[in-house]
C-alpha cells in the first residue's frame, strides 16, 4: 500500500510538473494554443454573423437570383463536413489566388494562418446564421413591421431600428450553438498545421508521451470556455428578452 502511494504520489507530482507554465512544463504552450482558439474563434463568429445577416435579408427579400445563389451556399455548406471544406479553402482557393496573381505577372502572397482559420470557418458559420436569422427575423410579429413601413420608414432603418433588434432574442439560443461549434471547430484547422489548442496538445504529448494528461488538460480547457460561454449568452438572452413575456414550459 506504502508504495502503491507513492507510485501515485510521484505521478502526480509528474503531472504537475508537465502542466505548469515555465519549462520543462507545456502549460504556457497550452494557453497560448487557447488563446488562438478564442481568436480564430472569435473573428469566424463575428465573419459569419455579418454574412448570415446579409444571406438571411437575401433570403428574405431578395430576387429569384439572390435567393438561388444563397441556396447553393447554405446547401452546400451544411452538406459538405467541415474538414473538407477546411482542406478546399485552405489550399485550394490560396493556391487559386496565387495562380491568378502570377498570371497577371504579381508576386506570390502568403496568407497568414490566423486570417485563413478566421476566413475559412467564417464561410463555415455564415450558412449556418443565415438560417439562425432567417428564422429569427420571420418569427418578429410582423405588425410591428407593417407599423414602421406605414409611418414611411425606409427599408434600411426598418432593419436597424426594428427587426434586428426584436428578432435578437429569438436568435440568441441559435447563436450561441454556433458560437460554441466555432470554439470545437477551430480544433479542425490542426490539420493544415496551425498552432491552435488541439495542436499544441498534440505537440506536447508527442514529445512527452503523456498523451492521457495533455489530452485531460485540453478538454478542461474547452469545458470552460463552454461553461463560461454558457453563463455569458445566458446573461445576454435575459437581457434581450427585458420587457417581453416570460415564456413557462
Amino acid at each position: 500500500m506504502a508504495v502503491t502511494a507513492l507510485v501515485g504520489a510521484a505521478g502526480a507530482a509528474s503531472m504537475f510538473e508537465l502542466l505548469q507554465l515555465s519549462p520543462p512544463g507545456w502549460g504556457a504552450n497550452l494557453l497560448r494554443g487557447l488563446w488562438n482558439s478564442i481568436l480564430i474563434a472569435c473573428g469566424a463568429f463575428g465573419l459569419g454573423i455579418g454574412i448570415g445577416t446579409l444571406g438571411a435579408f437575401g433570403k428574405l427579400y431578395g430576387g429569384p437570383v439572390v435567393r438561388d445563389l444563397l441556396a447553393v451556399y447554405t446547401t452546400v455548406v451544411r452538406a459538405v463536413p467541415e474538414l473538407v471544406l477546411i482542406l478546399i479553402l485552405y489550399y485550394a482557393v490560396t493556391d487559386a489566388v496565387n495562380q491568378t496573381l502570377l498570371a497577371f505577372g504579381y508576386d506570390r502572397i502568403q496568407i497568414s494562418g490566423l486570417a485563413a482559420g478566421i476566413a475559412v470557418l467564417g464561410v463555415v458559420q455564415g450558412a449556418y446564421a443565415t438560417e439562425v436569422l432567417r428564422g429569427a427575423i420571420q418569427a418578429v410579429p410582423a405588425g410591428q413591421i407593417e407599423a414602421a413601413r406605414a409611418m414611411g420608414m425606409p427599408p434600411g432603418l426598418l432593419a436597424r431600428r426594428v427587426t434586428l433588434p426584436l428578432m435578437l432574442s429569438n436568435a440568441l439560443p441559435g447563436l450561441a450553438n454556433l458560437w460554441l461549434v466555432a470554439t470545437k471547430d477551430t480544433a479542425l484547422l490542426a490539420v493544415v498545421g496551425f498552432g491552435e489548442l488541439t495542436q499544441e496538445t498534440r505537440q506536447a504529448a508527442g514529445a512527452t508521451k503523456a498523451y492521457f494528461t495533455f489530452f485531460m488538460a485540453a478538454g478542461m480547457l474547452y469545458l470552460i470556455l463552454s461553461i463560461g460561454s454558457g453563463w455569458l449568452f445566458a446573461r445576454l438572452e435575459r437581457r434581450a428578452r427585458r420587457g417581453q413575456p416570460e415564456l413557462h414550459g
